[in-house]
Parts: C-alpha cells; sequence; structure tokens
C-alpha cells in the first residue's frame, strides 16, 4: 500500500511530537508546517491527501487557512480535519460549515484520531 501523505499543521511542537507518533502507527507519510502561511504553500507545491488543521495559530488561524483551502480550485479537494481545544457544540457547527471533514477536540484518543482519519481517507484496511 502506497503511504497518503498527511500536512499538519500545528504550532506546539509538544502536539507535533505527537502526531508524529501517532501517524507513524498507520501508512502515513507526514508533513509538517508551524503556522497556516506555512501549511498553505506546502499544500499548493505538493497537495497531501489529508490536512490536519490546528484551529489556533499564529498569524492566520486554522479557519482562515481552511476557507482559502476549500475556495482554492486545485486544493479543495483536499480533506482537513480540525485539531482544535474548542469544545463547544457550537464552535464545531461553526468550524464544520467552513467545509472540515472532521472535528477533533484536544485531548483525543490516539484511536478515534487513526479511525477518522482512515474513514475520511476512505481506507478500511487500516482497522485499530
Amino acid at each position: 500500500m502506497t503511504a497518503k501523505t498527511i500536512l499538519v499543521i500545528e504550532d506546539n511542537e509538544m502536539n507535533m511530537k505527537l502526531m508524529r507518533a501517532v501517524l507513524q502507527l498507520g501508512p502515513y507519510r507526514m508533513v509538517e508546517a508551524a503556522d497556516a502561511e506555512t501549511g498553505l504553500d506546502l499544500a499548493r507545491n505538493d497537495p497531501p491527501d489529508l490536512i490536519l488543521m490546528d484551529i489556533q495559530l499564529p498569524g492566520m488561524d486554522g479557519l482562515s487557512a481552511t476557507r482559502i483551502i476549500k475556495a482554492d480550485h486545485e486544493l479543495r479537494r483536499i480533506p482537513v480535519i480540525a485539531i482544535t481545544g474548542f469544545a463547544l457544540d457550537v464552535d464545531k457547527e461553526n468550524t464544520m460549515n467552513i467545509g472540515f471533514a472532521a472535528y477533533i477536540v484536544k485531548p483525543f484518543s490516539v484511536k478515534a484520531l487513526l479511525e477518522t482519519i482512515a474513514a475520511t481517507l476512505g481506507d478500511s484496511s487500516f482497522d485499530h
């Protein structure tokens, strides 16, 4: 099976380290960005199969970055999963209305994250 590329846009180094460890459990190649602007550049230059987007980022936030992705003809097909500390239903509703494929609240379970990634990518071969 060919490894799927996942772009992780996350500014917190501890969270990025956790993502590295989690994604090594699946058939994934991880690309990293510490801010939305860098993440958008990476996505344009080498479109990933999926983006894990932190919502609270320095500079441009994850909501604004996802609006740009979903408005871009070349990038809009890429599913974006929100990774956020915002747990209120209104936050989830507002976020999902932007075009996110899924919404995961920090702290999250590794199993739930991997299942959400696999489901979003349509990958039934990775059952945990």
